[in-house]
C-alpha cells in the first residue's frame, strides 16, 4: 500500500517538473519573439535616421517649402516642456505619493482617493489635451502656449507618479522604520533619510516612465501646445507656441509641403527614439551600477 502510494506521488511529482519545464520554454521563446520584435523595429527606426543626422537638422531652423530645414525649436521645446512640466508634477507628485503611504488614515476616503488616482492614472492623454485646451486656450485665452501645455503634461503625469512613489515606500519593510524609530529619529526624519533611499529605485523607475511617456506625447501638446513655434532658437518665453518634435512629426508626415518631408520623419522619428532611449538609460544605469556594489558587498561579507 505503501509503495503504491509512493510511486503515485513520484509520478505527480514527475509530471509537475514536465509542466513546469514546458512552461519555460514557453515563456522563454514568448520573451525571445517579444524582444526581437522590438530591437528589429527599432533597427529599422534607427537605420534609417541616424545616419542622415547633421548638426544643421539638429539646431537650424525649419523650412516652410525649401528643403534642407532643422527642427532646433521643436527639438527644444521638447525639453523645455518636459523640464517645466516635471518642475511641476514632481514635487506634488512625489508629496502626495509619501502622505498616501506614511500620514493618510485608513478609511473610506483615503480609498476614495486611491481609487481616484488609480483611474485617473489611465485616462487617454487626449482627455487631458481637451481639459488643457479649455482651461488654458478658452478660458485663460492664452493661446497655444509652452506653459499651458507644461501645466497639462503636469497633470497627465501626477497620478502616475502619486502611485508609483506609494507603492515603492510602501515595499520597504515596516521593521526598517521600527529600527529608525526606535534609535529616537522623529517621523519626518525617518521618511528622509531612511524609507525614501530605501524606495529610491522604484521613485526614479516612475520617474523615468513619467518623462519618457511626456517627452513623446503629441495629443497634449496638439491641443494646448500648438503646431509650431516662435521661429526663434532657444526661445524660453513661457508664452511662446509650444509646438514639440512629436507634433512636427505628425505635421511633416500629413501637411508639409517641403521636399524632403520623408526624410525629415524618418530623421525626426529616429532621433525621438533614441532620446527616449537615453532617458531610460541614463536613470536605469546608475541604479544597475548601484546594485553592482551592493552586491558585491555583500559576497566580500560573507
Amino acid at each position: 500500500m505503501m509503495k503504491s502510494i509512493f510511486h503515485t506521488h513520484k509520478k505527480s511529482v514527475s509530471g509537475a517538473v514536465q509542466v513546469d519545464k514546458i512552461m519555460l520554454w514557453v515563456a522563454t521563446i514568448i520573451t525571445l519573439t517579444v524582444f526581437i520584435l522590438i530591437f528589429s523595429l527599432l533597427y529599422v527606426i534607427l537605420s534609417k535616421g541616424l545616419p542622415k543626422m547633421t548638426l544643421h537638422f539638429l539646431f537650424g531652423l525649419p523650412e516652410e517649402i525649401d528643403a534642407g530645414g532643422g527642427i532646433g525649436p521643436f527639438l527644444f521645446n521638447s525639453f523645455y516642456i518636459l523640464a517645466l512640466s516635471l518642475l511641476i508634477s514632481l514635487p506634488i507628485g512625489i508629496g502626495a505619493g509619501i502622505f498616501l503611504a506614511e500620514y493618510a488614515p485608513n478609511n473610506k476616503f483615503t480609498e476614495f482617493v486611491r481609487a481616484s488616482v488609480e483611474s485617473l492614472s489611465s485616462v487617454p492623454s487626449i482627455v487631458f489635451g481637451l481639459f488643457g485646451y479649455v482651461v488654458f486656450v478658452e478660458h485663460f485665452e492664452i493661446g497655444f502656449t509652452i506653459i499651458g501645455a507644461a501645466s497639462t503634461l503636469a497633470l497627465l503625469n501626477l497620478p502616475i507618479l502619486t502611485r508609483i512613489t506609494e507603492e515603492a515606500i510602501a515595499a520597504v519593510p515596516t521593521e526598517v522604520r521600527e529600527a529608525s524609530l526606535a534609535l529616537g529619529a522623529t517621523k519626518a526624519q525617518t521618511i528622509l533619510k531612511v524609507v525614501l533611499p530605501a524606495a529610491i529605485e522604484g521613485i526614479l523607475t516612475g520617474i523615468s516612465l513619467v518623462a519618457c511617456r511626456a517627452f513623446g506625447e503629441s495629443a497634449i501638446i496638439l491641443l494646448v501646445g500648438g503646431t509650431s513655434t516662435s521661429g526663434v532658437m532657444w526661445d524660453a518665453h513661457p508664452l511662446s507656441e509650444g509646438g514639440t518634435l512629436p507634433v512636427h512629426l505628425w505635421y511633416v508626415q500629413s501637411e508639409a509641403l517641403v521636399a524632403d518631408a520623408q526624410e525629415i520623419a524618418q530623421k525626426a522619428s529616429a532621433l525621438l527614439v533614441f532620446i527616449v532611449l537615453f532617458i531610460s538609460f541614463s536613470v536605469r544605469f546608475p541604479l544597475w551600477i548601484k546594485q553592482q556594489i551592493t552586491t558585491s558587498k555583500k559576497h566580500n561579507v560573507q
